[in-house]
């Protein structure tokens, strides 16, 4: 059984296929975390040490031994006011304004399946993943406070989730004023720790750090989990590859702000926490109000990095993501910002889907521009009403007319956002979050309306229903094009409220539209890569990974991103060259190469200008697309180099059963009379041997593994190269 409880010894164990988590509860009623690592057995409190640290190390007063201390004793949920100095996962004030609780156990339950979150994302089970749920309840009996552990086993995929509910079942109120979901102590180890940051166009690029005595931390305080620090964090062995050494990682399922914090304490212990960021948030608790910290997916892997991601895409792809485009191959499209900007016609539209269709695609998205004035980016948003001028009839006119030329229809959407200048503003300047007195920080020329207030969403959904009712939309690219800076509700009871509750509010609004419309296709979206987190793949199967289409950036992006990510959710696009943001010139084969590892794939240019080789080699990576997009989309995803250093940027998708393959480089680097270089696979059946479809060579898999495949000695940067392997059975 994946839990279980040895009642003399107060153990809790949870076991994984691979991995194994246990905790006590010690003789005081303090939770105690003993270890989370290989599978094991038996009762490992030996891992406990006690002896006099010190009077600096403070001890409870019923226990009154300076051998004890939770100043250094690991734990599964740290609070502030047991003495324990290092950073806590809860802190809490009272009525009277004090701060601090003791929390110590009261009881626990196992209950078969997996727990859920209602209004917020959560990793769900089927009936055959043998899923268990564990709830161990921690009380404070002054406060009249309980806190309610939550973890969730999914064995096979050796993953552990957490979540936390706290409870005022006191007579007063009580404030959290910080609020984690997860917490692991480790008593010894040196440790690295892997960050995924950047900025706007250049997201989720791998920081490896070693932790050392002190605290490292990251998060965002933007409203959004952000383009510039992404809620993924890896600990790992400090001698650690992607093939070799112990890795555990924190996954957030949330796309608000967050904060991910690695400590190594006086005694060269260290402590990795995840959950809500802390700035701006008080959430105040009357008599009976409860409030809930987010899930936290964790995984352990003694076999590297590589297997951390193989379980964090499996967990992903099948057990957060959902509806009938989870498993589904994705529409190939065209966007048409690149091709048009705000300058376009229902017409000229048209056009462009009589173009795609003839290159084999099968979706026109109509990207920002369609609707009320918006003819730029000052005006419009807020008013979802097509601007029939424009567009030569409703949306649905529109789409009929994509449609009878062969291609499905998408339209772009940036509900959550409004103008100034704006119909809906001037009817209601309240909706915003502004603050009163106070001239608002604009981004983009547009603020955030306040979807905490339910009237608001109500509007929204509203507006959506009276352009998507009128069908032929399949697909919607919902964005987000800013940070929340004026953090003001006019309804919120209290201002620390208002930025958790507005997730609340995003995500009842894209619950709604998914239960009205379960077939429709939506992507998620935040200046690119602004959102890109495990929450929004509850509701949009797949994301924008990034506004930067360079391939040469995208090869690094797309590589960081895969850490924590499936390929099958990211949102990759050949774009015009010279690029847009990067200026760089790419040739249009290595732009699809790099595209195609994703599974989202399209286009994002003027289709329109293109001569006729540029057309021909188009339709050819549609038709490859097809015949590699179940590998990319169900297959394991190996990083064979590093895009950053690597003269030769490669990855590869095998099959789940080994008997597929395809290995995908790009060359970064040309250096004069260059070596040649080798691309060395991983994932191959060991024994077997593999058929390159291209050319019917047969080879060995095991030299491949070994010593490689060359690729040509290149003359120029950015040849690219797609090898697909059948196994010979």
């Amino acid at each position: 059984m994946p839990l279980s409880y040895d009642a003399p010894a107060r153990l809790l164990t949870i076991s994984t296929d691979r991995s194994t988590y246990q905790m006590k509860v010690d003789e005081y009623g303090y939770l105690l975390h003993l270890y989370y690592g290989a599978r094991a057995e038996g009762d490992l409190s030996y891992l406990l040490t006690y002896c006099d640290r010190s009077g600096m190390c403070g001890c409870p007063h019923d226990v009154a031994d300076r051998t004890y201390s939770l100043d250094f004793l690991p734990q599964e949920y740290p609070f502030q006011g047991s003495g324990d100095m290092r950073s806590p996962a809860l802190l809490v004030r009272d009525a009277e304004g004090t701060f601090g609780c003791d929390l110590r156990y009261k009881c626990h339950e196992v209950r078969p399946g997996k727990y859920d979150l209602p209004g917020l994302p959560a990793v769900y089970a089927g009936e055959k993943d043998d899923a268990e749920t564990l709830s161990v309840t921690l009380a404070d009996e002054r406060l009249g406070l309980e806190v309610e552990l939550l973890y969730g086993v999914l064995p096979r995929l050796d993953v552990i989730t957490r979540a936390a509910i706290v409870r005022n079942n006191g007579g007063a109120r009580v404030t959290v004023e910080k609020l984690q979901s997860a917490c692991l102590d480790f008593v010894t180890g040196d440790f690295d720790v892997i960050t995924f940051d950047g900025r706007h166009a250049m997201e989720r690029r791998p920081t490896r750090r070693h932790l050392q005595n002190g605290s490292l931390s990251v998060g965002s305080r933007r409203g959004m989990s952000s383009n510039q620090y992404n809620p993924v964090m890896i600990a790992c062995d400090h001698a650690a590859t992607e093939t070799s050494g112990r890795c555990w990682s924190m996954s957030f399922v949330y796309s608000g702000g967050f904060l991910a914090e690695a400590e190594r304490d006086q005694y060269d212990q260290s402590r990795i926490q995840m959950g809500l960021d802390d700035d701006l948030f008080s959430y105040p608790l009357e008599p009976g109000e409860k409030i809930v910290a987010p899930e936290v997916i964790m995984t352990y892997s003694g076999a590297g990095l590589e297997k951390i991601s193989h379980n964090l895409h499996r967990c992903i792809r099948r057990h957060v993501c959902r509806g009938p485009w989870r498993d589904a191959p994705r529409p190939i499209l065209i966007n048409s910002w690149e091709a048009c900007y705000f300058d376009f016609t229902g017409d000229k539209l048209v056009e462009l889907a009589k173009k795609a269709s003839e290159l084999g695609l099968d979706m026109l998205v109509m990207d920002d521009g369609w609707f009320g004035a918006r003819n730029d980016d000052h005006r419009g948003l807020g008013d979802w009403q097509p601007n029939m001028a424009k567009l030569g009839g409703t949306v649905a006119d529109l789409a009929r007319r994509v449609n009878e030329v062969g291609l499905g229809f998408g339209i772009w959407v940036e509900p959550e956002m409004v103008n100034e200048d704006s119909d809906l503003f001037r009817a209601h300047p309240d909706w915003a979050l502004t603050v009163p007195g106070k001239e608002p920080v604009l981004g983009r020329d547009q603020l955030v309306l306040d979807l905490s207030r339910a009237e608001v969403r109500d509007n929204l959904f509203e507006q959506l229903c009276a352009v998507l009712d009128q069908g032929g939309i399949d697909y919607v690219k919902w964005d987000y094009n800013r940070s929340i800076v004026d953090v003001y509700s006019r309804t919120a009871s209290d201002q620390g409220k208002v930025l958790y509750d507005y997730m609340l509010g995003l995500y009842d609004l894209l619950e709604r539209v998914r239960s009205r419309y379960p077939e429709l296709l939506i992507e998620g979206c935040s200046a690119g890569g602004g959102r890109f987190d495990a929450g929004m793949l509850y509701y949009t199967p797949q994301i924008w990974t990034s506004d930067n289409t360079d391939a040469r950036n995208r090869l690094e992006i797309q590589y960081g991103t895969s850490f924590g990510y499936p390929c099958s959710a990211m949102g990759a696009h050949v774009s015009a060259c010279p690029n847009e943001i990067t200026g760089r010139t790419v040739p249009l084969g290595a732009r699809g190469t790099v595209a195609m590892g994703g599974g989202a794939f399209g286009y994002e240019l003027d289709l329109m200008e293109l001569n006729d080789r540029a057309c021909e080699l188009i339709r050819s990576q549609v038709k490859t697309y097809r015949t590699i997009e179940h590998l990319v989309r169900e297959g394991l995803f190996y990083r064979l180099s590093d895009p950053k250093d690597a003269a030769v940027a490669a990855w590869e998708f095998v099959s789940e059963d080994g008997s597929e393959a395809l290995v995908c480089a790009v060359v970064t680097r040309v250096d004069g009379y260059g070596l040649a270089n080798y691309v060395v696979p991983r994932g191959l059946t060991p024994g077997a041997h593999y058929r390159m479809v291209s050319n019917g060579r047969v080879y060995s898999a095991d030299a491949l593994m070994d010593m490689g495949l060359p690729v040509s000695v290149p003359a120029t940067p950015y040849e690219s190269f797609m090898y697909r392997f059948e196994r010979v059975d």
